[in-house]
């Protein structure tokens, strides 16, 4: 893919995934990107959940402002709200699994056609522990994936197939990257909308999956 094509930054697409969510839903974030879209929710009734045990997470707190005690799950600083409660971890678990969250906000490091989800490891690298990605997707009611459309090498991360050990088979619903939107949908997946200076051609030619 050539260098020049860029589309979004990374508050970009967070602030195009925040426009995901709708009025009165419970919506989890993964770490990386997924935690800017605390930043972008404005004025919706949307309750962000965080696995670590905080359910009203507000946005990140402006420098000089932070509280080394309120964390998310990536141990990020965050804001509380006059309604956010506190709880323990198999409580917060119990939620996710128990199908009380609408949507979660995820990173990838692939994601193939039938919406496959590969994002806890890389053979090989260290692996701190594979998280609460794998309760997400199987208990949630949507999946939203939020990540750069090729990695550092400038290889597509949307696929035919995964090549990393997968998190969850066929449980993406959307995929935000930085040239643009796609759904998973029979047969492959469906072009929502490109990034601004993205060209479908672009978009197409930057994405090994199949694109119907």
């Amino acid at each position: 893919m050539p260098a020049q094509i860029k589309g979004w930054d990374r508050n970009q697409m967070a602030a195009r995934a925040a426009e995901e969510l709708e009025d009165g839903w419970y919506v989890n974030l993964g770490i990386g990107i997924p935690t800017l879209v605390a930043n972008y929710v404005g004025d919706k009734d949307i309750t962000l959940q965080s696995e670590n045990g905080m359910l009203g997470m507000g946005p990140f707190p402006f420098e000089g402002d932070e509280d080394p005690d309120l964390i998310n799950a990536g141990k990020q600083t965050i804001t509380e709200l006059k309604r956010t409660a506190y709880f323990d971890s198999a409580t917060s678990f119990g939620m996710i699994r128990g199908g009380k969250i609408a949507a979660a906000i995820l990173g990838a490091m692939e994601v193939s056609e039938n919406g496959d989800l590969a994002n806890w490891m890389i053979p090989g690298k260290l692996v701190k522990g594979m998280g609460g990605a794998m309760d997400l997707v199987a208990g949630v009611g949507r999946v939203i994936v939020v990540m750069d459309h090729t990695n550092k090498h400038g290889e597509s991360k949307v696929l035919q197939s995964c090549t990393l050990p997968l998190t969850g088979q066929g449980v993406v619903n959307r995929i935000i990257t930085n040239l643009g939107v796609l759904d998973v949908v029979e047969g492959g997946l469906r072009i929502v909308e490109c990034a601004d200076g993205v060209t479908e051609d672009e978009l197409r030619a930057a994405t090994l999956a199949t694109i119907v």
